[in-house]
């Protein structure tokens, strides 16, 4: 025995037989909604289409979601004026644009001995995007690289 609903059905308890016959009558399916109820509840719906909508709405859902881009800009720790200046600009209009924005000090060979100039140079940056962006993670050392991570502040 089960209860059947549906749009144009009236509800009420039927043996399975018979509520598979009612919804090959009217050409849709039996769909067991929630097997843990006493009786059973099962739905007469055309379940293509039940599946159709579902996956439609799940995209909706997905698209109205935000997608964080992530933009990264590479820096030594003997970078020059002019090019400190140069990468500012690029990490500034990133952050207009509402993208987060990793920067990292990469040291190649024995310039490892330079981490405070290194992390200066991340302080520094930070602090010139200061009216763009905030610091989501301080520089930190992860191998031969010290990354920082700013976010938008829109």
């Amino acid at each position: 025995m089960v209860r059947v609903v549906g749009e144009n059905i009236e509800g009420g308890i039927f043996s399975i037989r018979e509520a598979l016959n009612m919804a090959d009558d009217l050409e849709l399916d039996l769909v067991e909604i929630s097997p843990t109820a006493n009786p059973p509840v099962c739905k007469v719906i055309d379940y293509k289409k039940f599946l159709y909508e579902r996956k439609k709405k799940q995209k909706e859902i997905k698209a109205k979601t935000a997608k964080v881009v992530v933009k990264e800009i590479r820096l030594g720790p003997h970078t020059d004026d002019h090019d400190f200046n140069f990468k500012l600009r690029h990490a500034e209009k990133f952050l207009q644009d509402g993208a987060k924005v990793k920067v990292d000090v990469f040291f190649k060979g024995r310039s490892i001995i330079y981490k405070d100039k290194g992390e200066i140079i991340l302080l520094r940056f930070a602090q010139e995007l200061e009216e763009y962006g905030k610091v989501e993670q301080m520089p930190k050392l992860e191998g031969k690289r010290m990354i920082m991570i700013l976010t938008s502040k829109k």
